[in-house]
Formats: C-alpha cells, structure tokens, sequence
C-alpha cells in the first residue's frame, strides 16, 4: 500500500464516530491522552504524569473524570494519579502484574481480560520489556490502542525489567491488530527514533517518505501522534526485523533468530 494513503491529518485531537482522544503534552516529552465518549459520557486519561495540564484540558472540555488508566509504574506516567483521584472520585485501573506499584489503583487487569469500562470494551494486553508489568489497552469499539513505552512511533521501549525475547512477544501481540489501528504512545519521540530507523533501514521507502512528514511536523511544533499499526508495520524497524533488507544492513543472517535480531537493534538504539 503506498505511503500516501496511509498518512492522516495530525492535530491534538482525534475523533472516531462518538469517540474523542485529546493529546495532553505533560513534562517534557511525555503524552497523557483523555478519551471521551460524548454519547455515553465516559471519560478516562490515560498515564497523566501530573495533574495540573490534564486538569486544565479538562476544564477546556468542560468534562468530568471517570477513569485513570495507567499502562505500568513508572512516575512519569503515574505522576498525577492520587491527586486526580482525589479532585474528581476517579478510579485508577492498571495491569493485574503492577498492582503493588501504581499509586492509588482500584481496579486490577490481567492479560487477555476484557473490562467493561462504563459501555467502551477494553481489551488488557500483557506487554512486558520495558517493565515487567507493563500493558497495553486496546479499544476495538474506537479502533485505538494506547501502548504506554513498549511501542513507539518508530521505535520500542528500552529494557528496563524485561528481555528482548519479552520485548519481542510484546511486540508481536500489539502488530497482530487491524492494520488501522490508531497507536497513542507514551512520549514524544518520534523524530529522534526516524534517526535511528534512517540509520539501520536507509533505502525503505516508506520510511524516507514519513521522515519528511515528521520534519515537517516537529519544524510546525505538531504532534506526530498517533501513528497506526499498518504504519509502524512498514516503517519501525522493530517490526520489520524479518525483512532481508534490515537484517543485511545489521549483518545478520536471514534465519538469525528474531529475538537475537530484535536485541541487537535494541542495543544498537540504546548507543546511538
């Protein structure tokens, strides 16, 4: 499929039907996103590292707060959690596997459950490597995933608490979504990845399109979120470890082991 049909207009705020998705710039890199359902009502944040700019979104929007979704522990995805919940009654809800270490949760997830989340389905994906209790929550209703710091927009989560091979089943699960999927990732870091990405995967086309397209962006202080999984499939270099092209530039053989692939080009992103 070529590259221009895939591309889509990028802007803080996305729509699917009833469906609203705002990006919340927090810290100095880092993404809270605000679902809202304006049928239902139903209004969730997920990973606020602080409180105050999702308040003020909130109040722009003129919304209440149901809900605090948070992908794994790390502060700065959990950094707003007590005092949102104490300003708005909001329930914390994050993975079965993090209980113990995200602050104030309610409402526990494991892999595979679906949560019914006011009348919005939410699928609980398991996806260790960047911490050992890491998900992903994936809305089929409005065709979004939102994917905390296992994957990025050209690019994957360092390995903190996991393994390559955990990072790569992780990774694996999440590029098994329709390929239109809208991917809401947890940082701002998609033009330092396409360096990388142009570093090891130079002659993909597709790739040298999008790197444009996220220039062009970043120079106009946009957002180059979300991305979609049919997007990442053909331009993330963690997903297209299978490709003979990326393995020759990695001097890796074509039946090298995926996993040993994938740890080679972690590392390599790691010192880079």
């Amino acid at each position: 499929m070529p590259f221009a049909s895939r591309t889509r207009v990028f802007s803080s705020e996305s729509k699917t039907g009833d469906t609203k998705v705002k990006l919340v710039p927090c810290l100095s890199d880092n993404y809270a996103y605000i679902f809202h359902d304006s049928t239902s009502g139903l209004t969730c944040v997920v990973d606020p590292s602080e409180a105050a700019p999702v308040r003020a979104a909130l109040k722009q929007m003129n919304l209440p707060l149901n809900y605090i979704l948070n992908t794994h522990h790390h502060f700065d995805h959990v950094g707003g959690n007590a005092e949102l919940k104490a300003e708005f009654g909001a329930k914390i809800v994050g993975p079965k596997e993090d209980e113990n270490r995200i602050p104030g949760i309610d409402i526990a997830l494991s892999d595979g459950e679906v949560w019914d989340m006011d009348g919005e389905e939410v699928q609980v994906i398991h996806t260790p490597g960047h911490t050992s209790g890491h998900c992903a929550f994936y809305l089929p209703k409005s065709g979004t995933v939102f994917t905390g710091d296992t994957l990025f927009s050209l690019g994957c989560g360092r390995l903190f608490e996991g393994t390559a091979a955990q990072m790569h089943e992780s990774l694996s699960k999440l590029s098994k979504l329709p390929d239109e999927t809208l991917v809401y990732c947890g940082h701002e870091y998609t033009q330092s990845n396409a360096k990388f990405a142009m570093h090891v995967d130079p002659t993909n086309l597709d790739l040298q399109q999008r790197v444009k397209e996220i220039d062009d962006l970043r120079g106009a202080k946009q957002p180059t979120i979300p991305t979609s999984i049919g997007l990442e499939k053909a331009t993330n270099p963690f997903l297209r470890i299978k490709e003979a092209s990326l393995r020759s530039n990695l001097q890796q053989q074509v039946d090298a082991d995926d996993v040993d692939v994938l740890g080679l080009l972690r590392s390599m992103k790691d010192n880079f």
